[in-house]
């Protein structure tokens, strides 16, 4: 009986629908709406997040690579991306902006003089576009490397028209070392966010990267004028200290606008960050909106020792910035010198460096710490380096599980 029911009310229903369809207003069919303009995707984040294994390609390297076509560029960064990728590493954190000046077109700042040797000439490809492109291809993400305040390193480069300091030769301090952009102007400071938001817009990065290239002296005459103007209560270690917090958060804000992870790599002892460099790691650590990661350069070996003193040790060094309170939201990493390899780190007690397993033994030692990743400083130091590289190369990949 209950089967017959249901026979019924789905005749019923058959027998109706033409009629309810006839009856229905025939509705106009909208226009489809205009897609939004989209920021290039970076490498969708996986399910699990991967380890962050990093390693440092900078301008040294880029003055070794072949610029004169794109296809003898866009080999060498094959072959250069096949070895990273072999190695276990998972970022390349590659130098887009060493010297107020770009590795692709940019509306903010030249050409670098590195790719053709004249700041300002189009290579007549872009740089940048062809290494996203070759890392992603190869399972590695991209992070724009940004030096955000030098100018020149002595009188390199020579500064072409377009530089933003011969632009607004009002924004440049000098040094014994060099000129930079002023830390304490905002115009300077909403100038490097917004160049910031051209690149995160314009390529797939999957995110932008500081190294430790703050305040470039601790002499009050740098900008004497500057901390004048401000009238403010603040002592001149304090204010320019403010003014680097400034840049970090408004560059964190525009790199997040974009949806990219923003990350800094301050010097290695937090203690001088603050009293050298102005740069407050440990509130970027503690607090949100500065950064996303802090990876501090630990570049001495485990057991380094100077006239007896071990506080520059990696070991002791580790351990503080682990001890140091840390939010949620902002991961502890840690830089290793692979620059070291062969060299030594100045220690009185150098054999370290000759092993050929330092960075899988500094490493190992950072995951005891508590500090999951880190990246290793240079490309060149571990590919083209001194003899201990290959075996320092095949124990680190096993550290790394490859």
């Amino acid at each position: 009986m209950r089967r017959f029911g249901w026979m019924l009310i789905l005749a019923a229903v058959y027998l109706c629908a033409p009629f309810f369809l006839l009856r229905q207003p025939s509705a106009p069919q909208a226009a489809p709406a205009p897609l939004p303009a989209a920021t290039p995707a970076a490498t969708p984040p996986p399910e699990t997040p991967r380890p962050y294994r990093a390693v440092w390609v900078s301008y040294l390297e880029w003055q070794q690579m072949d610029f004169s076509t794109e296809a003898a560029f866009r080999a060498q960064t094959e072959q250069m991306l096949d070895k990273v990728a072999a190695l276990g590493a998972t970022v390349v954190l590659a130098q887009v902006r060493p010297f107020a000046d770009a590795l692709y077109p940019s509306a903010y700042f030249p050409f670098s003089h590195l790719c053709t040797g004249q700041q300002g000439q189009d290579p007549g490809f872009d740089p940048l576009e062809i290494w996203v492109t070759a890392a992603h291809a190869r399972g590695l993400e991209l992070e724009a490397w940004v030096n955000p305040y030098r100018v020149q390193q002595g009188q390199t480069p020579a500064l072409c028209a377009q530089s933003p300091a011969a632009l607004h030769p009002d924004w440049v301090k000098t040094t014994d070392t060099g000129s930079y952009l002023d830390p304490a102007n905002p115009a300077v400071r909403q100038y490097i966010a917004d160049a910031l938001g051209e690149l995160c817009r314009n390529y797939a990065v999957d995110g932008v990267h500081f190294d430790d290239y703050f305040y470039p002296t601790t002499d009050p005459a740098f900008d004497a004028d500057d901390y004048a103007a401000a009238q403010t209560s603040l002592t001149l270690a304090q204010w320019r200290t403010e003014n680097v917090n400034a840049l970090m958060q408004l560059c964190w804000q525009t790199v997040h606008g974009c949806g990219r992870r923003f990350g800094v790599a301050p010097a290695g002892d937090a203690a001088q960050c603050a009293a050298v460099q102005y740069s407050d790691a440990a509130l970027w650590l503690r607090q949100p909106g500065y950064a996303d990661y802090v990876m501090p350069q630990l570049y001495w070996g485990l057991q380094y020792t100077k006239n007896g003193d071990t506080s520059h040790s990696l070991a002791r060094l580790a351990a503080q910035w682990a001890a140091l309170p840390r939010s949620s939201e902002v991961a502890l990493y840690a830089g290793l010198g692979a620059y070291r390899i062969g060299t030594g780190d100045g220690s009185d007690t150098p054999g370290e460096w000759q092993t050929g397993h330092a960075l899988a033994d500094q490493w190992r030692a950072l995951q005891a710490a508590g500090i999951p990743g880190g990246g290793l400083y240079r490309y060149g130091s571990l590919f083209d380096g001194q003899p201990p590289a290959d075996a320092e190369r095949q124990a680190l990949a096993k550290a790394w599980g490859k």
